[in-house]
């Protein structure tokens, strides 16, 4: 049994399954002890425990397994979804993703006017505050069991005197057909980055607490270098890697 502490009880666990972890009491590939076991050991209830647990995954060191408990993780181990990023052209000219997932948005998708806050505008080159379309879902894949926030944004200046000055462009991918017909050459940005999920976004994800998330932002520019549009993607970050062609 592992000396008392001062700190709460679910970090204590972690702390403890953590350390036997890097020193091989609890090797790779192999189950931790059951949330029975570990909630008797530490005087817990079952719920503590999984705070613990929680903690673990959120660090990488262990993956639960669906009707079998809780393992730990190698660190040459291989994530379970790999998605590949980028954007592609087929043969019929259509823009689509990388990864060839069809993602379908849920019903409470929206498209609307906003203001660009500084820091978009700072990466779109437009003024603080200049209007923008801005489409924004949840959405889903794989009935349910994949699933990201995706939000696109195109400013207004962009589309003065064109076709569209009136009306809102569909989102990306199908973005990209209209502004190639616009008379763009596109190519594109990714700035990707970690952080942990504000309450609605982890709720909307589905994310067990202390787990982070990928927040991905693609910048869309034309042949002069001229920014376009920008989408912004917030995935589940939990046994999940981004991969790009160099």
């Amino acid at each position: 049994m592992p000396p008392k502490k001062t700190q709460p009880k679910y970090r204590q666990i972690a702390d403890y399954l953590r350390e036997g972890i890097l020193n091989g009491t609890f090797p790779a590939g192999q189950p931790l002890p059951s949330e029975e076991i570990l909630a008797k050991q530490f005087q817990v209830t079952r719920p503590t425990v999984r705070q613990g647990l929680t903690e673990l995954r959120a660090s990488g060191l262990v993956e639960a397994i669906m009707g079998r408990g809780t393992f730990v993780r190698s660190p040459h181990n291989r994530p379970s979804l790999t998605r590949p990023r980028g954007v592609r052209r087929t043969a019929d000219g259509r823009y689509v993703e990388a990864d060839g997932i069809r993602w379908t948005d849920d019903d409470s998708a929206t498209v609307t006017r906003t203001d660009a806050p500084l820091a978009l505008a700072d990466l779109l080159r437009i003024p603080p505050g200049e209007p923008m379309f801005t489409h924004d879902a949840l959405q889903t894949a794989d009935q349910g069991r994949l699933r990201q926030l995706h939000r696109t944004y195109v400013p207004f200046s962009v589309l003065a005197d064109t076709s569209y000055d009136a009306e809102p462009l569909p989102p990306a991918p199908e973005l990209y057909g209209v502004l190639a017909e616009l008379g763009h050459e596109l190519t594109f940005t990714e700035h990707v980055r970690p952080r942990m999920p504000l309450p609605d976004q982890a709720q909307a994800l589905r994310l067990p607490e202390g787990v982070p998330l990928l927040h991905i932002l693609r910048l869309t520019t034309n042949q002069t270098g001229n920014p376009l549009a920008l989408e912004e993607f917030h995935l589940p970050g939990e046994d999940l890697e981004v991969s790009y062609p160099l």
